[in-house]
């Protein structure tokens, strides 16, 4: 996982969490990373910052291991790169050229430990779970083709009502 930092329309900035599966950012050549953009809220915030302003910070945390990595570069976003069809429902490809690149010093990374992968990473081993708000009947004029027809052809259409609540209990469990 990394924390990406664009630059809005309006100039301002803004970071967006990216995760995936070990390996889902990959080291091209001496100057060159990509990684996916996996399906999110349907906004591409980020990447449409990217088609704006190819200037990009990048943070790697590592929590176990107190340790930060920042990259600086300039990003390409891409709906035809050859390494589309290695990420597993990719929707693009971002490469960014380095710029850049320093440690940051630690000691303020609080100790963490991963407990359990994402289910809604997507895998080309398993179908990816539909993400709770997609099912929300009143959004569903504003999804994609694709995924209004998963929610019919699945028959799992909530209320927002449901789906706060949903939300609700995940944070009760959670805490």
């Amino acid at each position: 996982m990394f924390f990406l930092s664009t630059i809005d329309h309006q100039g301002r900035p803004t970071v967006s969490y990216k995760g995936g599966d070990p390996g889902f950012v990959r080291v091209l050549d001496s100057k060159t990373i990509a990684f996916p953009c996996y399906d999110g809220n349907g906004t591409f915030y980020s990447m449409s910052n990217l088609l704006g302003n190819c200037q990009v910070g990048m943070l790697f945390i590592n929590f176990e291991k107190p340790h930060r990595l920042r990259v600086q570069g300039t990003a390409n976003v891409n709906d035809d790169d050859p390494l589309l069809k290695e990420y597993a429902e990719a929707q693009l490809v971002v490469r960014v050229v380095v710029t850049e690149i320093f440690r940051n010093c630690p000691r303020y990374v609080h100790r963490y430990k991963k407990i359990l992968s994402s289910e809604f990473v997507p895998r080309s081993t398993s179908e990816t779970p539909l993400a709770p708000w997609k099912r929300v009947d009143d959004l569903q004029a504003s999804l994609p083709a694709k995924d209004r027809a998963r929610v019919e052809r699945e028959g799992s259409l909530i209320s927002r009502a449901e789906y706060e609540k949903y939300m609700t209990d995940i944070v009760s469990r959670e805490s």
